[in-house]
């Protein structure tokens, strides 16, 4: 960090910092314009107690969402850094198919906010790329992700805790059956780290939760593996209801 300090000047110097989203100027190399943070729709309260998920009125202490209630989620919780809307996707395409790899720390700072609780005794846990998008892309942008949340906090990074044994189609337009389908024995924990998660306490790492399968699959695989509590944490989640309410 102090030889990325001494050299920031000449960074500066020679690649003016700009804001990734719309291009104007800005103080530093990792942020954003005042325009375009304001631009990032973040998620409200009051929230599920399960799933975060932001109600449209004032609600009790500890309440479900009428989806919590009506299948109890394996998972322990989600923490969601922003609503996925034009602002967060923007970010989010340049991380993942832009090569932006410079933006993960950008991204896992506005995550970190939501997860106070994260800390050394914990495990973090990117969702696994099959192997052959993995080499078409370069590199695994929740694991990017994973490697932002991890490092300052002092968590234990597991980016090879999850293997996705078989190569998915996209989710996008297929229904719950038709995804869990999809999904079948597609992640499971790595056999050489099994022993790892008896007990543990995981952050689960994804870029965007859409319908939440993908993540419904690595939570039970964790779970499955002996997992204690597994939180997901992502950088933009979309609930169209919750964002029209903003």
């Amino acid at each position: 960090m102090r030889i990325r300090e001494a050299f920031t000047p000449l960074i500066d110097l020679v690649f003016p910092p700009r804001c990734p989203l719309c291009g104007d100027m800005i103080a530093t190399q990792t942020g954003l314009c005042a325009d375009c943070w304001s631009q990032l729709a973040l998620p409200g309260t009051p929230a599920c107690a399960s799933c975060g998920r932001p109600f449209a009125h004032q609600v009790a202490e500890g309440s479900f969402c009428a989806p919590c209630l009506k299948n109890p989620p394996r998972h322990d919780g989600i923490a969601s850094a922003t609503l996925y809307n034009a602002a967060s996707r923007k970010l989010v395409l340049a991380l993942k198919h832009g090569n932006r790899i410079g933006l993960a720390p950008l991204l896992a700072q506005l995550m970190l906010a939501r997860l106070p609780f994260l800390d050394e005794h914990w495990l973090v846990v990117p969702v696994p790329l099959h192997r052959w998008r993995l080499w078409q892309r370069g590199y695994n942008q929740s694991a990017e992700l994973a490697k932002g949340l991890a490092r300052p906090r002092g968590a234990r990074l597991l980016p090879e805790g999850l293997v996705r044994t078989k190569s998915t189609p996209s989710l996008g337009g297929l229904g719950a059956v038709a995804r869990k389908r999809a999904l079948s024995g597609a992640i499971r924990v790595n056999p050489r780290m099994m022993a790892r998660f008896q007990g543990a306490r995981v952050v689960l790492v994804d870029d965007v939760m859409t319908s939440g399968a993908t993540t419904d699959a690595c939570v039970s695989a964790l779970k499955k593996a002996g997992a204690k509590t597994v939180v997901i944490a992502c950088f933009a989640r979309v609930l169209n209801e919750a964002l029209s309410a903003t």
